[in-house]
């Protein structure tokens, strides 16, 4: 007899299910943070100081801070600083942006200085309030800096003494202004003009702020991706994910029938789930990390498999369809928790020895595998007990039985 109760129960959370991934997974994924190696980027290793000189903790973070103000400038999303053995620091910048210019902008050493006629050091970028900003001239038009002086008396004094002399001012050694003094300045407020475009008064703008580095930092590595290719790689990953997700549905429902079918919606809430924490703990998605939710998939088919198959030993044994259901789950559940926890185990211990892509790697490989616990087993063993209690279908066939109609008790 039809239990319609527990039939009802099991096609609303199916629907549901199909209702809530259909609506909001698009909403979601385009909220996954991707990786240089998928939107295009750049990654640079660069050595601090001379990489003979001792380097403490202290002095490793001032730098990563003052590579981070610049960062920030840049407007990149996801930023990833690491500090690295032997007074290095790894960046990796994804999005679209002058890589060309970031590059320059990052290892520049921002030493602003103000000399006078004779070479002499009057004033440095120390003096300078970090408010500095891009302009238009009110005369000529043309792109200049705004900068305020954090003690406008030393700078009026300055003015005052070489008040008809030139006061030229130095970049990281090299001049990019040399204004004639022709009155004192007041106020603090000075331009640093003409600048040869908008973009380079605003970068320079930028760099004022961020202040100089504490140490000279030098290239030694680099890796760059350009954002169509990294669009190229992405939709390539996915199309083979899916044909992979595709061949797993099919071979779930032509070998075990009704319980592949239930598997193969628990593995759609799966991925909805996963996709869901990405999003929301603002996990960077990489072709690795990529590579890994669908290897997460075929994880997660393997303890519906290892249930369906206990559950088809049962139904060889004589017992009734409820009853192997039952039996076959309980049997599983040891073997599959025994399983993902070795796994769960590689995947914490790549993630704490591992660098870059491994650690990618190992991320989705743990939530992949706690989202598979959650859903692909009790959410797939629930929903498949739900249904056979249902008494909708007796006969074994539909459960990768020999075709018996076996009773429910």
């Amino acid at each position: 007899m039809v239990k319609w109760g527990r039939l009802t129960t099991f096609l609303i959370i199916v629907v549901m299910i199909f209702a809530v991934v259909l609506s909001t997974s698009r909403t979601l994924y385009t909220k996954i943070p991707l990786g240089l190696d998928l939107q295009g980027g750049f990654s640079v290793l660069y050595q601090v100081g001379n990489g003979k000189q001792a380097l403490t903790a202290s002095d490793m973070s001032a730098t990563v801070a003052a590579l981070q103000s610049r960062i920030n400038t840049l407007g990149v999303s996801e930023p990833s600083i690491t500090v690295q053995n032997g007074g290095r620091i790894s960046i990796s910048l994804a999005g679209k942006f002058n890589q060309v210019a970031a590059r320059q902008f990052l290892s520049s050493q921002a030493n602003l200085e103000f000399k006078s006629p004779t070479g002499q050091v009057l004033m440095t970028g120390k003096d300078v309030v970090s408010n500095a900003h891009y302009q238009s001239s009110t005369t000529t038009g043309q792109p200049e800096v705004a900068i305020s002086f954090k003690n406008p008396a030393l700078f009026a004094s300055i003015t005052t003494k070489y008040l008809n002399q030139r006061i030229s001012i130095w970049f990281d050694n090299k001049m990019i202004s040399d204004p004639n003094i022709q009155t004192p300045i007041t106020g603090g407020n000075a331009t640093i003009s003409p600048m040869s475009s908008v973009q380079s008064a605003m970068q320079l703008a930028n760099l004022i702020n961020a202040g100089a580095l504490p140490f000279p930092i030098h290239q030694l590595s680099s890796n760059s991706v350009g954002p169509t290719l990294g669009q190229s790689a992405l939709h390539a990953t996915l199309f083979a994910g899916a044909i992979a997700v595709a061949i797993i549905f099919i071979f779930m429902i032509v070998m075990y029938r009704l319980p592949g079918l239930i598997a193969d919606i628990a593995l759609l809430a799966y991925s909805y789930v996963l996709i869901a924490v990405f999003a929301g703990l603002q996990v960077t998605l990489t072709l690795t990390g990529l590579a890994a939710l669908v290897l997460g998939i075929g994880m997660a088919v393997d303890a519906n498999i290892i249930t369906y198959e206990r559950i088809k030993d049962e139904l060889r044994n004589g017992k009734s369809l409820q009853s192997s259901v039952i039996a076959g789950q309980r049997k599983a559940l040891r073997t599959i928790l025994d399983s993902n926890m070795t796994t769960l185990i590689a995947g914490i211990v790549m993630y704490g020895y591992g660098t870059g892509d491994v650690r990618g790697f190992a991320v989705a490989l743990i939530a992949s595998i706690i989202v598979s616990l959650m859903t692909a087993v009790f959410l797939s063993r629930t929903i498949l007990l739900l249904f056979t209690k249902s008494n909708v279908v007796r006969n074994t066939w539909y459960f990768g039985g020999k075709g018996k109609v076996a009773g429910a008790r």
